[in-house]
């Protein structure tokens, strides 16, 4: 695999609200590595408060990290400013959880998606308005959208005109925070395809976070999950569905209903609630809700290592933070 997206070490800390002249810090990011791959699309999962909205703005050059690299196509975006900041931002682009927070109300649909356009001074404007309407049946609107405000949408609608200004200037990675929570279910199969549908046909690539476990099945082609601020497995999506190995993973996936009311599970369960970022726990950061822990789970910190054998050059290694490995599912 071709890594477009190469993240290491990331670190985020932002000053604790009413700490004073105490200076606490919320530790947001805690050594994150990351990679995505040319095309590909890996889904970035976990509970609230995790870590997955402030890496992608990381990714979006949004948030500079206290510490740590994000390369893209082999450029390292972190501390990048003026026209070489903005040439990066040209190539990646967001699409948001909220489609009608993220579009200004005052301006009509045309306008949001040839913003871009205009921005980076593609084409003269006939040229723009006709790639407008081209975006617009890309994501399966008509062109008479163009004339319309996106409170005259549904919000289905509304995220495709999204999902059309974010492909305006031609990206090569879109980062997309949480892009169909807000949606009815069926809408979210119909935004969903439609993302997969444009991977396939213009190749560009997905950071796709959300705490649905099924959305992510459907559209990763790696899946990497997160827990209060670290990464504590990485895999391909069918390795990790079908063999979680990290016990908050197993967890996670446990919780998800199934269409199978005779079907027996071993469940992983949880206890108590998730720590304070702000004070995290020593050692591995789940030691205090996992069943089971060992000794040095509150001591050392585990590194994510390798599990099981790789099937081929291109085949994402399973990599787990943990000393437990967990039996394979029956």
């Amino acid at each position: 695999m071709t890594a477009l997206l190469d993240v290491r070490g990331l670190v985020v800390t932002f000053p604790a609200p009413g700490s004073g002249l105490r200076r606490k810090r919320v530790h947001a990011l805690s050594g994150v590595d990351l990679t995505l791959g040319r095309g590909h699309t890996h889904g970035l999962v976990g509970e609230s408060g995790s870590g997955k909205s402030t890496l992608a703005r990381c990714v979006l050059g949004l948030q500079r990290p206290d510490d740590g690299s994000v390369l893209f196509d082999g450029t390292e975006i972190v501390g990048l400013r003026g026209s070489a900041l903005r040439d990066i931002r040209r190539r990646i682009q967001p699409v948001f959880q909220d489609p009608l927070g993220s579009l200004d109300p005052r301006w009509t649909v045309g306008r949001s998606v040839r913003e871009s356009l205009d921005a980076y001074g593609v084409g003269s404007p006939p040229d723009r308005e006709r790639r407008v309407r081209e975006l617009l049946d890309l994501v399966g609107l008509s062109p008479d959208h163009a004339d319309r405000h996106p409170v005259q949408l549904s919000g289905g609608q509304r995220q495709r005109v999204g999902i059309a200004a974010a492909l305006a200037s031609g990206p090569d990675l879109i980062v997309a925070d949480e892009p169909v929570s807000a949606l009815d279910v069926s809408v979210q199969a119909q935004i969903l395809n439609l993302m997969a549908r444009l991977q396939r046909d213009l190749g560009v690539a997905f950071l796709f976070v959300s705490h649905d476990l099924s959305v992510v099945e459907h559209v990763s082609d790696e899946v990497s999950v997160m827990y209060l601020g670290k990464i504590v497995e990485t895999a391909d999506r069918a390795d990790l569905f079908a063999n979680p190995v990290h016990p908050y993973t197993r967890a996670l996936l446990d919780a998800v209903p199934i269409p199978e009311p005779d079907a027996r599970l071993v469940h992983v369960p949880l206890s108590g609630d998730i720590p304070s970022p702000i004070d995290p726990p020593s050692g591995c950061r789940f030691h205090p809700r996992c069943p089971l822990r060992v000794d040095s789970c509150s001591r050392e910190r585990p590194a994510l290592t390798p599990v099981g054998t790789l099937n081929s050059a291109d085949h994402t290694p399973h990599l787990v933070a943990c000393p437990v490995v967990l039996p394979a599912r029956p």
